[in-house]
């Protein structure tokens, strides 16, 4: 094989993962999206976490919030849970590396409040905890997921949705994570900010 070819079949694979994504996760990212708007609009807040690219993803979203996506408008309060390094490694040290997102949701979140919780594999522990300290405060949770779900499918509650990648391949999850958070950013902005 080319090196040519095996790009190309990176990028086909990709489109793959996308077009089977859509076609079984359409109603459950307009849900997200309508979820994340209502919260928004009441006045309440996204917390975002995850691991690695995740985190990075959460990140994104959180930036996309406060700042802007392609339209101006007020900022948004959106939060990513990965960036307070004190309270990342004072929480991991003094507690456990599996607490480090969900004491920050028992000492930010509040009822109305959602989190965005991302896990390509849908089993980090400490994602897991963030969503069992999520509704324990009364918030809802949007899950970005991989594969199966993993164990976090099996946690959500009604209220919840989970936007789960038709792939078992990490890229290929996370190529479809990123294109869920952009849809998701665009659908908030057209429900709080619509162009006329």
């Amino acid at each position: 094989m080319t090196l040519e070819a095996r790009l190309q079949s990176h990028f086909e694979a990709s489109i793959a993962a996308k077009q089977k994504t859509l076609q079984q996760s359409l109603p459950a990212l307009a849900q997200a999206a309508r979820l994340m708007a209502a919260a928004l609009r009441a006045g309440h807040k996204v917390l975002a976490c995850g691991n690695g690219g995740s985190a990075g993803d959460a990140q994104h979203f959180a930036a996309e919030l406060t700042g802007r996506y392609e339209r101006e408008r007020p900022g948004l309060p959106g939060i990513a849970l990965t960036v307070d390094t004190s309270a990342l490694t004072a929480i991991a040290n003094d507690y456990s590396f599996d607490q480090v997102f969900a004491k920050q949701v028992e000492a930010l979140g509040r009822a109305g409040d959602v989190l965005l919780a991302i896990s390509t594999s849908g089993n980090s522990p400490n994602v897991t905890r963030a969503i069992e300290a999520a509704h324990g405060r009364q918030m809802a949770v949007v899950a970005l997921t991989g594969r199966d779900g993993g164990r976090i499918a099996g946690m959500l509650r009604e209220g919840d949705v989970e936007l789960r990648s038709a792939s078992d391949v990490t890229a290929r999850i996370q190529e479809v994570h990123i294109l869920f958070l952009h849809c998701l950013c665009d659908a908030i902005d057209e429900q709080l900010y619509p162009r006329n």
